[in-house]
C-alpha cells in the first residue's frame, strides 16, 4: 500500500506530500490545479520517460518519491531481496529529473536502474486512464488476471511444473548435439584412438625400462669389446695385468711383514684389494657372456620406441604419459557409450512430459474458457451500468504454436471491447476514449474484485464523459474496490468524490515571490461537504447547495 507520495519542484508544484489511508481516497479541485500531477508522478516513479519540462522553472533538478508498505512473503519483498535492496522498511521509489533532462532512480536509497524501477513498481502500483502503459493494457497481465479471477493457481502450477521439466530435459538434450563431445559419432573416433593406444602406451617406469633395454642392444658391440679390454688389463695373461701384479706385491709385502710385524694393516689392505680385483674381473666376465647381439630384438625395439614417440606427438604428451592418456580416451569412451543410453532415456522422458503438459494445458484452457465467459458477462453487466449499454466485452483466448509448451499454458488472451451497440470488438488497448478506457478497467477490477494482486490502484478521470445516476454507480464501484485494495481516484464529479472514504482537496495558489503553487487539504465533514458543494456547480454556495452536498455525502458514507 502507497503510504507517501512526495514531491519537490516538480511542474508548478513547489513542494507536496500526500499520504493516503487505506480504501478509496478523492483527489478533487479545479481543472488546472494540479490533481493529475500526483498521476504524472506516480508514471515517473514507475519508470516512464521523463524529460527537463517536468522541473520547475528556476530550478536545478526535480525530486519524487513513494514509500510503500511491503508484506515480507510478496513478491516485491522477494524482488528486493533477489537484487540485495531490502532493508526490512518496506519499499521506497525514488526519483531525480534534472533541468537538462537526465534523470536518477534509486531503491531504498540505493542507486537502480529504471528497469528495476519499473518492474517492481508494476507490483505495487496500477494506473488507469489514458495511459498505454498500464498494466492491464499488456496481453501477459490480461492473462494473470483472468487466471486470477478463475482461480486457477493449481492448474498453472501443473502446466509449469510439466514445462519446466521439458525445458530441462532439452537443455541436457543440448549436451548431445553434434560437436558438443557427447555426440554417438564421437564412439568410432575414440574407438580408434583407444586400438593405437591399447597396443604401444606404456607408463613412465615401463617406457624408461623400454629405452634402457633399447640402449644395450645400440651398444651391444661396444659394450662387448670394452669388457674384453678392460678384463685384459685386470685379469690378462701379461704380468702386468691388476690381479697378477696385485699378488706379486702381496707376496713380496707378506715377507717384509715377517720383518716388521707394522706392515700387517697394509698387507691386510693389499690382500682386499687383490680379493675386490679377482671379483670385479668375475662379474665383468660374466656380464659379458650375457651380452646378446640380438638384431631382431633391436629392430623390433626401434618400431616400437617410433611409434610411442608418433602417439605421444599426436596426444600432445610425453611418452611416459600415454598410458594415462589411454586411460582417459576409455573413461571418454565409457562415458559416451553411457551418453547413448541416457540420450534414449532422456527423449522418452521428454515424450512423457511433453504429454503431462498438453493434458495439464488442455485442462487449464477449458477452465480458462470457462472463466472467460463469465468474466464477460459480469463486465458487461458492469459497463452497462457505468453508461455504456450495450457494450460487450470479452476475454478472448488465441491458441499458441502447438510446440510452445510454455510455463504458461497453451493460450494467450486479449481483451477485446465494444464501448457502443453495433461497433465491433476491438482490443482494450486501441479503445480511444480515455474515460471509456478508465470506466472499462473499473468494470474490470470490479467483477475480479480480489483477484489483482496489486495493492494500489490509481484512476484518473474516470468520470469522463459521465455524469448524473452513472457517476453515482461508478463512485460506489471504485468504493467496492477500495475495501479490497487501496484506490486514489481523480475526479471532477461530487457524485465520485462523496463515495471515497477520504478526500484530498488540490488547491493552486500564487505566491509572490514563488509564482503559482500548489498544495493539499485533507477535507474533514465540513470542509468536504463545502468541495462537494463547489463541486456541484454555481457561481454562489448557497444554503441548499451545501444541504445538497451533506445529503449526498451522508447517503455515501452510509450514515
Amino acid at each position: 500500500m502507497l503510504r507517501l507520495l512526495y514531491l519537490k519542484d516538480f511542474a508548478i508544484v513547489d513542494e507536496m506530500a500526500l499520504e493516503p489511508g487505506p480504501g478509496m481516497t478523492v483527489l478533487s479541485g479545479e481543472t488546472g490545479a494540479g490533481k493529475s500531477l500526483l498521476v504524472d508522478a506516480l508514471l515517473l516513479l514507475s519508470g516512464t520517460r521523463s524529460d527537463a519540462s517536468w522541473v520547475r522553472a528556476g530550478c536545478e533538478r526535480a525530486e519524487l518519491a513513494a514509500e510503500f508498505d511491503v508484506p515480507g512473503d510478496c513478491a516485491v519483498a522477494d524482488k528486493l531481496r533477489e537484487l540485495e535492496l531490502d532493508d526490512g522498511e518496506g519499499c521506497r521509489l525514488r526519483r531525480v529529473l534534472r533541468a537538462d533532462g537526465s534523470s536518477r532512480a534509486y531503491v531504498n536509497d540505493r542507486p537502480a536502474s529504471i528497469g528495476t524501477l519499473r518492474e517492481l513498481a508494476a507490483h505495487l502500483i496500477e494506473i488507469h486512464g489514458q495511459h498505454e502503459h498500464q498494466a492491464l493494457l499488456e496481453r501477459s497481465a490480461q492473462l494473470a488476471l483472468l487466471d486470477a479471477y478463475g482461480g486457477h493457481d493449481l492448474s498453472l502450477a501443473t502446466v509449469a511444473q510439466a514445462a519446466r521439466r521439458m525445458q530441462a530435459i532439452d537443455k541436457e538434450l543440448a549436451n548431445f548435439a553434434p560437436g558438443s563431445g557427447l555426440a554417438p559419432e564421437r564412439a568410432d573416433w575414440l574407438r580408434f584412438q583407444l586400438q593405437e593406444l591399447e597396443r604401444d602406451a606404456l607408463g613412465p617406469e615401463a617406457y624408461a625400462a623400454l629405452e634402457d633395454e633399447h640402449k644395450r642392444l645400440s651398444h651391444a658391440g661396444d659394450l662387448l669389446s670394452g669388457c674384453e679390454r678392460v678384463l685384459e688389463r685386470l685379469d690378462g695373461d701379461d704380468e702386468s695385468a691388476v690381479t697378477s701384479a696385485l699378488s706379486h706385491a702381496e707376496g713380496e709385502l707378506r715377507q717384509l711383514a715377517e720383518l716388521d710385524p707394522r706392515l700387517a694393516p697394509c698387507l691386510d689392505s693389499l690382500a682386499q684389494a687383490n680379493v675386490l680385483a679377482d671379483d670385479a674381473a668375475h662379474q665383468l666376465r660374466r656380464y659379458r657372456d650375457q651380452i646378446d647381439l640380438d638384431p631382431p630384438r633391436l629392430s623390433e625395439l626401434d618400431g616400437a620406441l617410433a611409434r610411442i614417440l608418433a602417439l605421444a606427438r599426436k596426444h600432445r604428451v610425453i611418452p611416459g604419459e600415454l598410458l594415462a592418456c589411454r586411460d582417459s580416451l576409455r573413461g571418454e569412451l565409457d562415458q559416451v557409450l553411457g551418453a547413448e543410453q541416457r540420450q534414449r532415456e532422456l527423449a522418452e522422458e521428454r515424450e512423457r512430459a511433453a504429454a503431462q503438459w498438453r493434458e495439464a494445458a488442455a485442462a487449464l484452457g477449458a477452465k480458462r474458457r470457462t472463466a472467460a465467459r463469465r468474466l464477460g458477462t459480469a463486465v458487461g453487466a458492469l459497463m452497462a451500468e457505468l453508461g455504456m449499454a450495450g457494450g460487450r466485452f470479452e476475454a478472448a483466448l488465441e491458441a499458441d504454436r502447438a510446440d510452445s509448451y510454455g510455463v504458461g499454458g497453451a493460450e494467450s488472451c486479449e481483451f477485446m471491447v465494444s464501448a457502443n451497440p453495433g461497433q465491433p470488438a476491438r482490443p482494450l488497448r486501441k479503445v480511444a476514449s480515455g474515460g471509456e478506457l478508465s470506466r472499462i478497467a473499473l468494470a474490470i477490477e470490479v467483477a475480479a474484485l480480489g483477484k489483482d494482486k496489486v495493492p494500489t490502484m490509481v484512476f484518473d478521470e474516470v468520470d469522463s464523459g459521465i455524469g448524473g445516476a452513472v457517476a453515482e454507480v461508478v463512485g460506489r464501484k471504485l468504493r467496492a474496490l477500495g475495501e479490497t485494495c487501496q484506490v486514489l481516484c481523480v475526479t471532477h464529479l461530487p457524485q465520485v468524490a462523496a463515495q471515497g472514504h477520504a478526500q484530498v482537496a488540490v488547491r493552486k495558489r500564487v505566491n509572490g515571490a514563488r509564482g503559482t503553487e500548489v498544495e493539499l487539504q485533507p477535507l474533514a465533514d465540513r470542509t468536504r461537504e463545502e468541495e462537494l458543494a463547489r463541486m456541484l456547480g454555481g457561481i454562489e454556495i448557497t444554503s441548499k447547495t451545501l444541504a445538497h452536498a451533506g445529503d449526498m455525502l451522508r447517503r455515501a458514507q452510509g450514515r
